[in-house]
């Protein structure tokens, strides 16, 4: 089936032999379907913290900021926007020239709220000698849109979501890069110094460089603090190899293996060579105008604030336990600690002999620990959070996508759809052990958690396979905890007519 070419191409790309059998193998086999006990709701594996809570927790988030930690804030952000602006690509290709679609006539009615208004007015003087109003009064609807999505125009049809211009401001529009550049300066600085790191695409390294440089500076002044901004790509290692729907591999014209992403479970590794003590996670499109940030704001601390708590609390039981020195009655306190807060359960714990409890506590308690934001479900695709068996026979939390339930299952199936609540990738992670050590992050993969998609090239059909997820099977065997978090901080952009909702104008 492979070749000596072949087998020198998956070399240079430092993916071993076996790794690629192990591919083609789960094309063969897929993968299973993960064991359910519940759907995720507050007072079962969700917290609700009352007013009062809130403001303890954000009060310790201040306190370790202050005390000088490491802390990063990680956007993955290689997508290209082309999938934001497909119902406008269709209507450049469209047998007729005005709006005719309910989403063509929005876009159009309402084009002098975009942020890029300005910088698509001036494209359309440059490429078509005439300005938009103008266009518009013509009807040539089509060279407007032409000049967004074209490489002689904005080029928003290629370039990636963290730098097409979101929202309007008194002093210019701003990119979700420089949104995330504000977040970062309002909750997740320390010493004087806001640290953020983009995962991009090789293709958008240069264009996200020259933006920082462009910006950085004019907000490290607005808000008093240094940026530390770096990069990474995607690596070559974490690419899977391609199939044909008969699960050959699939080969590209020349005759090479077609290797593709894996997907953003392979961004586990770009955040596994991150050094910090606390790192938040949040998409690249989940941004919102300074006017209504604050509930961002609170909420992201308020996580940070829960997580570190419950991280000083593994942490001194761990070390009380290296002490060798702990009565049963204490054993029966860690217990508690990893069954309530850190909805971890074993259902025959208590046939534990005292060294294996040990062995079992020690386990659980030192392993990476995320807190997460779930919001409460408005019908909203994605995941979920659920209540989840793993391998070792324990419950935990997990969050799901409806790819990884067994759909010939009804009672799982009504899990998912009347779960109530779902996720909105929201997270904030420790990822250093009691010794001030960083975890191994690929060791915490569940590896069985995969997916198979459906894909084309050329026209061809192809079976592409994705890493376990990174907030899914890639944080599978983390310590995890939902929180209860408004819908306010959950305003993704998915199409470029998003733009025109009330939360980001």
């Amino acid at each position: 089936m492979l070749n000596p070419n072949d087998y020198k191409q998956i070399a240079q790309r430092g993916i071993s032999e076996e790794q690629v059998s192990h591919q083609l193998h789960q094309f063969e086999t897929g993968f299973p379907f993960l064991r359910l006990e519940a759907a995720a709701a507050v007072g079962n594996g969700i917290m609700a913290p009352g007013e009062e809570e809130k403001s303890h927790f954000i009060d310790v988030w201040n306190q370790y900021k202050a005390d000088g930690h490491q802390i990063v804030k990680f956007v993955p952000a290689s997508g290209a926007a082309s999938r934001m602006f497909k119902d406008m690509f269709a209507f450049v290709d469209a047998p007729y020239d005005v709006p005719t679609t309910a989403f063509e006539k929005e876009y159009f009615e309402h084009i002098k709220q975009f942020a890029f208004r300005e910088e698509l007015c001036k494209k359309c003087r440059e490429n078509e000698g005439k300005n938009m109003k103008t266009l518009l009064a013509e009807g040539n609807y089509k060279a407007i849109a032409r000049n967004m999505l074209s490489k002689e125009g904005l080029n928003y049809g290629q370039l990636p979501k963290g730098l097409l211009l979101f929202h309007n401001y008194e002093d210019g529009p701003r990119t979700p890069m420089e949104e995330h550049l504000v977040e970062a300066a309002l909750y997740a600085s320390s010493n004087g110094e806001a640290r953020v790191h983009f995962t991009v695409s090789h293709d958008h390294l240069e264009l996200f460089r020259q933006k920082v440089a462009e910006k950085s500076d004019y907000y490290a002044r607005k808000f008093g603090v240094k940026f530390n901004i770096s990069f990474s790509e995607q690596k070559p290692s974490t690419d899977t190899i391609a199939v044909h729907p008969d699960n050959t591999p699939f080969r590209n014209d020349d005759g090479s293996l077609l290797f593709r992403p894996g997907g953003h479970g392979a961004l586990i590794q770009n955040l596994n060579d991150i050094d910090a003590d606390i790192v938040f996670v949040k998409n690249i499109d989940n941004v919102v105008p300074d006017r209504l940030k604050e509930d961002t704001v609170t909420y992201k601390q308020l996580l940070a604030g829960i997580l570190v708590e419950l991280q000083r609390k593994a942490f001194a039981y761990l070390r009380l336990l290296d002490t060798g020195s702990y009565t049963h009655a204490q054993l029966e306190e860690i217990i508690r600690f990893v069954q309530r807060d850190l909805c971890c359960r074993k259902a025959d714990i208590k046939e534990l002999e005292d060294a294996e409890l040990v062995i079992y506590l020690r386990q659980k308690l030192n392993r990476p620990m995320r807190v997460c934001g779930v919001v409460k479900n408005v019908g909203e695709p994605g995941g979920g959070p659920f209540l989840t068996y793993n391998p070792d026979g324990t419950v935990s939390l997990q969050i799901l996508e409806s790819s990884q339930i067994d759909k010939s299952n009804a009672e799982y199936v009504r899990m998912f759809t009347e779960g109530t609540h779902f996720n909105p990738v929201d997270l904030v992670c420790a990822i250093k052990d009691y010794q001030g050590k960083p975890f191994n992050l690929p060791d915490f993969v569940d590896a069985s958690t995969g997916f198979i998609s459906s894909k084309s090239k050329n026209g061809k059909e192809l079976r592409a396979l994705e890493l376990p997820g990174l907030w899914n099977g890639a944080m599978s065997d983390w310590s995890t905890v939902f929180v209860e978090v408004p819908l306010s901080t959950f305003n993704p952009v998915k199409t470029v007519n998003d733009l025109l909702r009330e939360q980001h104008q």
